[in-house]
């Protein structure tokens, strides 16, 4: 009798590694302009948020959300090996960002 295994696979990068709120957005494409590996192009209509074009490129600099004048427009959806975690000492459990 033979069981079956499921795998998932690992996925090294999300498919979004930088979620943009369209409705803090206001279009000014400053991201676009700072990103330094292109990961933005403009929106097709003026004050769109800007689309992402090659997530999988993203280094997770950070220049996007640091260049951006609107608080919370842009968010770094970080992979999972890199995102925070901390244990509360007195309790033992883990939290992670």
């Amino acid at each position: 009798m033979s069981e079956r295994v499921y795998a998932i696979p690992n996925i090294p990068t999300p498919n979004r590694p930088v979620i943009i709120d369209p409705f803090i957005c206001n279009g000014c494409n400053d991201c676009v302009e700072i990103c330094p590996i292109d990961v933005f192009i403009p929106a097709v209509d003026r004050g769109d948020a800007p689309i992402i074009l090659h997530p999988e490129e993203c280094w997770y600099c950070g220049c996007c959300v640091n260049q951006c004048p609107r608080s919370g427009a842009i968010k770094i959806n970080w992979p999972i090996q890199q995102r925070g975690y901390w244990q509360r000492a007195a309790t033992r459990q883990n939290f992670r960002v």
